[in-house]
């Protein structure tokens, strides 16, 4: 006698279990249509993000992904889950953001880290704005080369760097674009000529470098090397004041940045800057720190920041090389610039 099974009552039937980690797997695959990237998003590897997918769709008891599809498309339950899972992630980033924010109250030190390029135009203001909205923190300040700036972060002895190299596991940090600049070509008081050949005009004066122990002593030499120009070496320094200085009194040239000029004073009148006659040469300023540690007091740092490079250097460096002015773009929320960051509140 055939005898029929009664389907299972609702308190019988397996509990969809939805974890954060397989949540956030769902939503990097359905961003990046990948598996290869949503692991590059996420920073694991491909079998991670499979075997969270996986899992997932284990626990709902459904497919969420069509994987004949190229790229991945989400299947009907893949679209549900969809709706519920960006609500839920942005519900949780607020209370991450929330608790980090709370945390900051009893936050004894914060130690900040800045290229030398910028300590004397912005440290102060950055270190006061800091002061205000954690009243009850001492603000540490360190400067120093871009790589001396990252690899502090890295070791936790700052908590917020601004530097122009970017760490290289970038997902375990939050990185906001501060500004771009062009790199210029500096030459002694009258002695470059635009209207000459520019091999030769270089040739006949003394090269000053950067030292290659430095970031920018390196990038310059690659890029000339690229460019297939290969002139005498003569000098080598580690400041910009040295590497100036020098450019002046001994009828040289170099390439530097914008930055660079702004920390030499009146060196600048006894110098030519120009546009590179070759192949343009850029980098970037950030501003990084250790993602989720301090909740939105990096984003509203990093908006004081943009407005104090747009509103100081940009017009000094104006006045320096007016003919050069856009070689500084300030990035990031072109809104903000000008307006001053909120404050970070916190309730007493």
């Amino acid at each position: 006698m055939a005898t029929t099974q009664t389907p299972p009552t609702a308190t019988e039937r397996p509990i969809a279990r939805l974890t954060l980690r397989g949540l956030r797997a769902f939503i990097a695959l359905e961003e990046a249509r990948s598996v290869a990237g949503a692991a590059q998003k996420l920073g694991v590897s491909k079998s991670n993000v499979s075997q969270q997918i996986t899992a997932l769709e284990q626990n709902v008891g459904a497919k969420l992904f069509d994987r004949n599809s190229r790229p991945i498309l989400l299947t009907p339950a893949g679209q549900v889950l969809s709706m519920h899972a960006h609500r839920i992630m942005a519900t949780v980033s607020a209370a991450e953001a929330n608790l980090a924010e709370f945390n900051l109250r009893s936050l004894p030190v914060l130690n900040l880290g800045i290229i030398d390029d910028l300590d004397a135009s912005i440290t102060p203001a950055v270190a006061s704005s800091l002061q205000r909205q954690l009243p009850q923190c001492f603000i540490s300040t360190f400067s120093g080369r871009s790589d001396q700036v990252t690899a502090k972060l890295l070791a936790r002895d700052v908590d917020i760097a601004i530097t122009g190299i970017m760490p290289t596991d970038m997902h375990r940090f939050s990185i906001l674009q501060l500004l771009r600049e062009q790199f210029v070509l500096i030459s002694a008081k009258g002695q470059y000529d635009r209207r000459e050949d520019w091999r030769q005009s270089l040739t006949r004066l003394s090269l000053v470098q950067y030292a290659e122990t430095m970031p920018m002593g390196r990038l310059v030499s690659g890029h000339l090397k690229r460019v297939g120009f290969h002139p005498q070496r003569r000098f080598s320094f580690e400041t910009n004041r040295s590497v100036i200085a020098t450019v002046a009194q001994n009828g040289g040239w170099t390439i530097s940045t914008p930055l660079s000029l702004l920390d030499v004073g009146s060196l600048v009148s006894e110098i030519d800057i120009s546009p590179l006659p070759f192949a343009s040469l850029s980098r970037q300023i950030y501003l990084v720190t250790r993602s989720d540690e301090l909740g939105n007091l990096p984003t509203r740092l990093a908006r004081e920041c943009r407005a104090l490079l747009h509103d100081k250097l940009l017009p000094d460096f104006a006045k320096i090389a007016p003919m050069l002015a856009g070689a500084i773009e300030v990035q990031g929320d072109e809104e903000s610039l000008g307006e001053p960051a909120d404050p970070v509140v916190f309730d007493n």
